[in-house]
C-alpha cells in the first residue's frame, strides 16, 4: 500500500505497524515521535497502530544543541 513518509511517497506491506516501520529503518522508538495524519501516536501504541493506505506519517527526531 502507498503512504507518505516524511514527505515522500513509498510502499509498505499491509498490516505494517508503526513499530515495524521504525524497526525496518533502524530507528529506536524511544528516540522519536511519530505523527500519523497530524495525530501524535503514543509510544505505547506503536506496536498496535497499523498504517493504512494513504496515511501521512512523519517521524520526528529531537536533536539537542546549544
Amino acid at each position: 500500500m502507498t503512504i507518505t513518509l516524511n514527505g515522500k511517497k513509498g510502499h509498505v506491506a499491509a498490516n505494517t505497524s508503526i513499530l515495524s516501520l521504525l524497526e525496518k529503518r533502524d530507528i529506536r522508538p524511544g528516540s522519536v515521535v511519530v505523527e500519523v495524519n497530524l495525530n501524535i501516536i503514543p509510544r505505547d501504541a506503536y506496536g498496535l497502530r497499523m498504517v493504512a493506505e494513504g496515511d501521512t506519517v512523519e517521524i520526528l527526531r529531537f536533536v539537542g544543541g546549544g
